[in-house]
């Protein structure tokens, strides 16, 4: 049995411990819970054993390797035996005290730790707040057991171990345990860990043992009320972007810093410190625990339910995934994870308010329709296909606007959706290449139509220029390639594209608003799309080309249909 089913058998188990605590705490009047937060805990615990399933063998592979040139003291039958695996484990729980302190003391680890600290809650949930980049450096810390010959499987038993004991200690609800308290962590130790307090800061590292803060001087005690998160605050449910926001922070100081030894020192000093010249060209506040808010966004009670039950779908599909995840072939294992990522990526801007709920099925849909196709479920595809498409066409058919804004806009944005879903319909089948080329080229001209409205015919000439280019580049790519029927058609679409390229992007030039750039963003993916289509149809076949064209389209629709707005007269405001 793998790790990883491990997991998914323990998973029953820590969901009725935290319906547990969550009606404790409701019957007792001091519930710990909140739905976003929980969610967007819980997400970032599936992304963790979802990347599991890459990085562990980077992880294994390492320490095996290690273990089997210079293992000091191999012998199987000692570690086989009680006093073995209690060694082991003792030796375990000593190596990550010091991965876990080094997580709160040098700045790229935290950048993997944060992950665990994030939230603003402390409950069982919270618990299974992991990183997904953990394992990328973490395996330094490990190395020691492996030159002394603690067998690798035995390391991984003792991993899941100490990884399970910590699920317990998560919890507001358990108060002192007396000489527990001074041998163990506990809840009451690893309250005061997770506090952003100033005297519990960086402080009760160890994970079954308490006894290494008391011997390497980083212990302390609760005497007071905790505060919890951190002390730059994530406000975001975004599961992705919880797992990068310390390294795009690091990765900005270092980049503004002058000194070229600052850019180095920015990654490995203590959290917080920053080179003195990046310090003034961008400060940030001082942190003050009395001004700390509770990100909590409100929500209607209809999103709330929406959202647990689209949760709860990911959960049931993470599930399946990790059960089956060691018996699948690269690519399918790679393509699935990318769709549970976005599925899961796109709850978290629903619980945040980014994201409608009809954007969310859209997401969801045509990370379906992608994935399916990638893989050739070809009746899952015929389905998710078109339906990706028709939610796009109910999302901007619901949509409110003024009424100055209505009109012609919304009835070619219409259009060009609908007629993207004739050409999507007819695709799937390959006998209707050219009448898919030709509903696709409908819909372009509708697309340059639509953002012709407010602003001139392709208002910059540069970005005419270049993306007339550009197709000029790719059509001399594909003629050697096209026979003569084929050469006139895709010469007309690859002109269309361009314009409706060019009409974006010089709209978005004039406009300089963050819709009008976002469409153009999109207009780019699509370009690139029909580029990826044409290179794997005409010139060469691609890797996984179904999850590269049609992902790149999607990510044109969905942001064309979501951000697609009328240029409104002044003194109107837009909805």
């Amino acid at each position: 049995m793998t790790s990883s089913q491990i997991i998914v058998l323990a998973t029953p188990v820590f969901l009725l411990l935290i319906a547990i605590e969550f009606a404790w705490g409701y019957l007792k009047g001091r519930n710990t819970y909140r739905l976003n937060d929980a969610v967007n805990s819980l997400s970032l615990g599936m992304l963790n054993q979802l990347s599991a399933v890459f990085t562990r063998l980077l992880r294994t592979g390492i320490y095996t390797a290690i273990y089997s040139s210079v293992a000091l003291f191999p012998d199987i039958e000692f570690w086989n035996h009680w006093y073995g695996w209690l060694l082991a484990l003792v030796f375990y729980d000593f190596c990550y005290y010091w991965l876990h302190r080094a997580g709160h003391e040098s700045a790229v680890f935290w950048a993997a730790h944060v992950v665990h600290h994030q939230s603003q809650d402390y409950n069982l949930s919270t618990a299974l707040r992991q990183t997904s980049s953990g394992a990328l450096l973490g395996w330094i810390f490990y190395i020691p057991m492996a030159v002394a010959g603690v067998p690798p499987l035995l390391f991984g038993i003792v991993t899941l171990i100490d990884l399970l004991y910590q699920f317990w200690v998560h919890t507001d609800h358990v108060r002192k345990l007396g000489w527990f308290d001074r041998w163990f962590c506990s809840p009451s130790n690893h309250r005061v860990h997770h506090a952003v307090n100033d005297r519990y800061l960086d402080r009760n590292y160890g994970g079954i043992l308490i006894i290494w803060d008391r011997l390497f001087g980083s212990f302390r005690e609760e005497d007071e009320k905790c505060v919890y998160g951190t002390r730059s605050p994530l406000n975001s449910w975004d599961p992705l972007w919880a797992n990068a926001e310390v390294y795009w922070s690091l990765l900005k100081d270092s980049w503004h810093a002058k000194n070229w030894a600052d850019k180095c020192r920015v990654w490995v000093k203590r959290p917080g410190w920053r080179p003195a010249d990046v310090a003034a060209r961008f400060p940030k506040p001082p942190f003050d625990i009395t001004q700390l808010e509770v990100f909590h966004p409100p929500l209607s009670r209809t999103v709330r339910w929406f959202g647990a039950l689209q949760f709860g779908l990911l959960l049931l599909g993470v599930i399946a995934y990790l059960w089956h995840a060691e018996a699948m072939a690269p690519e399918p294992r790679a393509v699935w994870l990318l769709a549970l990522m976005a599925g899961l990526w796109s709850v978290g801007g629903l619980l945040q308010g980014r994201l409608s709920m009809l954007q969310v099925l859209l997401i969801e849909s045509a990370a379906l329709a992608t994935a399916s196709a990638a893989l050739g479920l070809t009746g899952l595809h015929h389905v998710m296909k078109p339906l990706a498409l028709l939610i796009a066409i109910v999302l901007v058919a619901s949509r409110a606007r003024p009424p100055a804004a209505k009109g012609r806009f919304d009835a070619f944005l219409l259009a060009a959706l609908a007629a993207s879903l004739a050409g999507d319909v007819l695709l799937m089948f390959p006998a209707y290449f050219i009448p898919g080329l030709l509903a696709f080229l409908v819909a372009h001209l509708f697309f340059i139509a639509l953002f012709h409205q407010g602003v001139a015919w392709f208002p910059s000439r540069r970005i005419l220029g270049l993306t007339l280019a550009a197709g000029l580049a790719m059509y001399a790519f594909l003629w050697p390639h096209l026979s003569p029927v084929l050469k006139g058609a895709v010469a007309a679409y690859v002109l269309v594209i361009a314009l409706m390229a060019a009409q974006t992007m010089g709209r978005a030039l004039v406009l300089r608003d963050k819709a009008s750039i976002t469409v153009a963003i999109g207009a780019g993916f699509f370009m690139l799309s029909d580029a990826l289509l044409a290179t794997n149809r005409f010139v060469q076949p691609l890797p996984l080309a179904q999850l590269w064209v049609l992902g790149t389209y999607y990510v044109a629709q969905i942001l064309i249909a979501s951000h697609a707005r009328p240029v409104v007269p002044s003194g109107h405001k837009q909805v």
